[in-house]
């Protein structure tokens, strides 16, 4: 009989997603709390306050950071300005509209951050912003 509830030979027509909607959503969370914690790597630094200073959401390219002893960091590595040429020369050559983000310590002296500034932009990167601690 073609109606009879014991016949198993048309198997299953149908897939339960739940257990792989599950798995994708802890999956989601695991990568969102690593990624967050990546890209805040401790460098020990205090940001200078601005009450102009605009939330900096957009993701930047390359993280340039001055600690107070004016030790020089990219993207939480450290690394020396004679090592960092050919760094940004591939940077810019895999893409020519690369932009920065500055971190500098409040002790760090203005010419420290002078010198990094004039150093990226010889270097052929002229987009870049300064991080600032927006003051309440």
């Amino acid at each position: 009989m073609a109606g009879s509830m014991g016949d198993d030979e048309d198997g299953i027509n149908e897939i339960n997603v739940t257990p792989m909607v599950d798995v994708m959503l802890v999956l989601l969370i695991v990568f969102m709390v690593t990624a967050n914690y990546m890209t805040s790597q401790s460098i020990e630094m205090k940001l200078p306050k601005a009450s102009t200073g605009a939330s900096n959401e957009q993701v930047q390219n390359l993280g340039f950071s001055l600690d107070k002893n004016s030790q020089l960091f990219l993207d939480g590595q450290p690394v020396s300005y004679e090592s960092l040429a050919p760094i940004l020369a591939a940077k810019k050559q895999a893409k020519p509209d690369i932009s920065a983000l500055i971190s500098a310590d409040v002790k760090t002296p203005h010419g420290d951050v002078v010198k990094l500034i004039d150093f990226i932009r010889k270097n052929g990167i002229t987009n870049f912003a300064i991080n600032v601690e927006i003051e309440e």
